[in-house]
């Protein structure tokens, strides 16, 4: 590995690890209260529209990415 792959690697990982991405899956209550307390602490960079579970489940999922400080 050359030492310019080496930099590129090691910028990509320190950027990969300065957020965190998930899918949160619950209620639009609960989901509301959790975007609003990521919000309140400036973590919340970016949110996804929510999407319906699907079936009979009522439940909604939305994709999240976090600052993780």
């Amino acid at each position: 590995m050359t030492t310019r792959e080496r930099t590129f690697a090691k910028a990509n990982n320190q950027r990969a690890a300065q957020f965190t991405e998930m899918w949160i899956v619950g209620s639009p209550e609960d989901l509301a209260a959790m975007l609003h307390a990521a919000a309140q602490t400036g973590r919340l960079v970016y949110v996804s529209a929510p999407r319906l579970m699907g079936g009979d489940d009522t439940r909604h999922r939305r994709y999240l990415r976090l600052r993780t400080y």
